[in-house]
C-alpha cells in the first residue's frame, strides 16, 4: 500500500473511531445517570435499615422497622419485585441475539452496559429484600448471583480489550496497524510531551513473553498495564504543567484546559491502550472465550434457583 493510501485510510478508520465517544455522548450520560441512581437508592435503604440490619434473627421482630423491611413487608416485596425486573432485565441482553427483532433496537455495546449495569445492580438489592440474611435456596441464589455480577464486571473488560468497529465487528489487525500508525504519527507531530516520559509510557513486555503468559496471568498483567498507564499519563501531564497548575489538576490525574496539551496526551493514551490490546489481543480472546464457558452455566444455575425461590413463596402464601 503506497503512503497515500494508507495516511487516507489511517484517516477514514481514526475519523469513524473519534467519531464513536460523540455518537454515544447521550448513552454515557444516560448510563452514568443510571449508576448514580442505583448507587443513591442502595445507599439510602442501607442508611435506612442500618439499625435494623444489624440486628440479630431473634431481636428483629422487635424492631419498628421490622414490619417495612422484612421479605414479605411493604418495602421487602417492593425490593423483591425490583429484583425480579432487573432479573429479567439482565437476559434479555443473551436473549437479543437470539431475537431478530430485538436485535434492531439499539447497539450490543449499549445493550452489555446496561446488563452490566443490572448484574451489578441486583445483588444489592437482592440483599436488602432477604435483609442481609442469605439461607436455604435464596442464599444459594444469591451468592451464584453474585459469583455472576463479579464474572461480568470481568467480562465486560475483557470485550473492551477486543477493539471493534462501530459495527461492533472486530477491527482485523491490518487495520490496527493502520490506526496505531495514525495515533503515531500524531505523536510524532507534537511538541509538548517529553520524549522520556513519552517512551515510558508507550513502553510494552515482550511480545513471546507475552504469549508464553497463563491465562489468568496475562488477564491481571492487562490490568496492571491499565491502573499503571493512569499514572503514567499523570506524569506525562504534569511535566508540561507549573507547580500550580499540577495542584490544580490534582497532580495531572485531572485534564487541564490546555488544548493542544491535552490533544497530544490523548493521542499518547490512545497509543499506549491499543499498543496494550494489539499486543494481547490472542490473549484478550482466548480468556474471553473460556469466561464464556464459566459465566453462563452460573447464569442459568442462578435462573433456575430464582425462580424456584419465587414458585415457593406463591405456593406458600408469602404474597
Amino acid at each position: 500500500m503506497s503512503a497515500r493510501a494508507t495516511a487516507t485510510a489511517t484517516a477514514r478508520i481514526a475519523d469513524r473511531v473519534k467519531a464513536v465517544p460523540d455518537a454515544d455522548r447521550g448513552h454515557r450520560i444516560r448510563l452514568y445517570s443510571l449508576y448514580v441512581l442505583a448507587f443513591a437508592s442502595n445507599l439510602a435503604i442501607f442508611i435506612y435499615g442500618f439499625d435494623y440490619y444489624k440486628l440479630s434473627a431473634i431481636d428483629r421482630p422487635f424492631s419498628p422497622k421490622h414490619h417495612m423491611l422484612r421479605p414479605s413487608g411493604p418495602i421487602g416485596l417492593y425490593l423483591g419485585f425490583i429484583g425480579v425486573a432487573l432479573f429479567v432485565g439482565i437476559f434479555l441482553y443473551p436473549i437479543r441475539k437470539h431475537w431478530a427483532w430485538l436485535a434492531q433496537f439499539g447497539k450490543t455495546r449499549h445493550w452489555l452496559d446496561i446488563h452490566v449495569l443490572m448484574g451489578l445492580t441486583a445483588p444489592f438489592i437482592i440483599a436488602f429484600h432477604s435483609t442481609l440474611k442469605f439461607r436455604g435456596i435464596a442464599g444459594m441464589a444469591f451468592w451464584i448471583m453474585f459469583a455472576v455480577s463479579a464474572s461480568g464486571v470481568v467480562g465486560r473488560y475483557l470485550y473492551a480489550q477486543i477493539p471493534r468497529k462501530v459495527t461492533t465487528a472486530e477491527l482485523s489487525m491490518k487495520e490496527l496497524q493502520e490506526l496505531q500508525e495514525g495515533l503515531s504519527q500524531e505523536l510524532a507531530a507534537q511538541k509538548l510531551l517529553p520524549e522520556a516520559d513519552l517512551r515510558a509510557l508507550l513502553r510494552m513486555p515482550d511480545k513471546n513473553r507475552v504469549a508464553r503468559l497463563p491465562i489468568v496471568i496475562a488477564l491481571v498483567y492487562m490490568m496492571m498495564l491499565d491502573m499503571i498507564r493512569v499514572f503514567r499519563v499523570a506524569r506525562l501531564r504534569r511535566s508540561a504543567l507549573s507547580l500550580g497548575q499540577s495542584l490544580s489538576t490534582l497532580a495531572g490525574f485531572m485534564p487541564t484546559r490546555h488544548r493542544e496539551l491535552e490533544k497530544a496526551i490523548r493521542a499518547a493514551a490512545d497509543e499506549a491502550a491499543l499498543l496494550k490490546r494489539v499486543l494481547f489481543l490472542s490473549r484478550s480472546q482466548k480468556v474471553f472465550h473460556l469466561w464464556h464457558v464459566v459465566h453462563k452455566p452460573f447464569s442459568y444455575a442462578f435462573a433456575v434457583l430464582a425462580l424456584l425461590h419465587i414458585t415457593l413463596q406463591f405456593v406458600l402464601g408469602y404474597f
